[in-house]
């Protein structure tokens, strides 16, 4: 069994910063994709950046050059770095979890999701 433990999130400004991490624990293979959807209501989760055990990054349009999904230099941690943050980013933050795969294949190879984190930016 696999958990996702989300860390940060919170209410900023907007042009602000906030950092999510995700820790996976349980049984993770070593070839894995990690990364993040937002949820808006009544909007479907989207994805926003993803990275592989091989370092290979994808991110939405809307976040690049703003956003960075580093790995943490702890095994099976993923970190979501978001700069210059806008009040249309406000949202549920979900960590995501491939497991045994090598990249990104879409919201429905996903194998395990985290609770979700709230952020919340402010005009």
């Amino acid at each position: 069994q696999v958990h996702l433990e989300e860390a940060g999130g919170g209410s900023v400004r907007a042009g602000e910063s906030l950092r999510l991490s995700c820790a996976a624990s349980g049984t993770i293979w070593n070839t894995n994709v990690m990364g993040w959807y937002r949820e808006t209501p009544g909007l479907q989760r989207e994805l926003v950046a993803t990275i592989s055990s091989e370092g290979t990054t994808i991110y939405s349009d809307f976040v690049k050059g703003r956003f960075t999904i580093p790995r943490a230099n702890v095994k099976n941690m993923v970190i979501l770095q978001m700069d210059r943050l806008k009040p249309e980013e406000t949202a549920v933050y979900y960590c995501a979890l491939q497991n045994g795969q090598s990249f990104y294949s879409g919201i429905d190879a996903i194998d395990d999701w985290g609770e979700g984190s709230q952020v919340t930016v402010s005009s």
